[in-house]
């Protein structure tokens, strides 16, 4: 039955033997079970050309604002401004609220598989500069503080040259439980206060699962110096409590 709503392009000859086999005897239509068909569910017949036009009449019953009210409440799916979807495939994270992506999507970008897409990756580093200097990924910047990072991104807003392409933000610490999710809603928070909403200058966030100390055994050869050097390092307690303090 669905073939009765096919395009217009379609011969009739096709079509014309379709709709005598739905025509009922006039015989048998009669008022009263006429009525009765109507009243009981459940005929193949019936179900099955009624549904499509069940279909239709609910892509109907959306107005232009309702649609667009929908694509503003799916934050699983569509980035910050609501303009498109995520680029990056995602994986789940601690933090909810947070897009996460794995070292292999990391290495992905490094490798520039998305370069048709992406045309500015900033990797924020928001380790302390003692365990940035010890190993890091290449080209990753090191922003431990929140005045350094909104002096890097905010101050002046990295704007694509191709309009058609992305800017995209990743965060990591060490092990992308505290600090790297915490800078990330610095940055949206002090994004959204400057922009009027839903406006961003970077809509696209992420935050590498895992951090530092899960990429870092994986892939050693995206990461310079080739090493690995833990916050808890014992040859750097002082910088620890310093930087601390100066976070607080």
């Amino acid at each position: 039955c669905r073939q009765l709503f096919r395009s217009p392009s379609m011969p009739s000859s096709v079509i014309r033997p379709i709709l005598k086999r739905i025509e009922r005897p006039q015989d048998r239509d009669t008022p009263v079970k006429t009525k009765r068909r109507k009243s009981v569910a459940g005929t193949p017949g019936e179900e099955a050309a009624a549904e499509p036009v069940a279909r239709l009449l609910r892509s109907r019953s959306y107005c232009h604002e309702e649609i667009e009210n929908l694509l503003a409440n799916d934050h699983r799916e569509l980035i910050g401004d609501f303009s498109k979807a995520y680029v990056l495939q995602t994986v789940e994270g601690k933090h909810q609220d947070l897009k996460y992506i794995s070292p292999e999507m990391m290495v992905a970008v490094l490798t520039g598989q998305f370069s048709s897409l992406i045309e500015s990756c900033v990797i924020v580093d928001c380790r302390y500069p003692y365990e940035y200097e010890g190993g890091h990924i290449k080209g990753a910047v090191n922003l431990p503080l929140e005045r350094d990072v909104e002096e890097f991104l905010l101050k002046k807003p990295i704007v694509p040259f191709d309009a058609s392409k992305r800017v995209i933000v990743i965060f990591h610490c060490e092990f992308s439980s505290e600090r790297g999710p915490r800078m990330c809603r610095f940055v949206r928070e002090k994004d959204r206060a400057c922009n009027e909403y839903p406006n961003l200058h970077y809509p696209e966030l992420y935050v590498l699962k895992g951090g530092y100390r899960e990429f870092f055994p994986q892939y050693q050869s995206h990461c310079e110096p080739q090493d690995y050097r833990p916050m808890h390092h014992e040859d750097f307690k002082e910088d620890l409590r310093k930087f601390r303090l100066k976070s607080r």
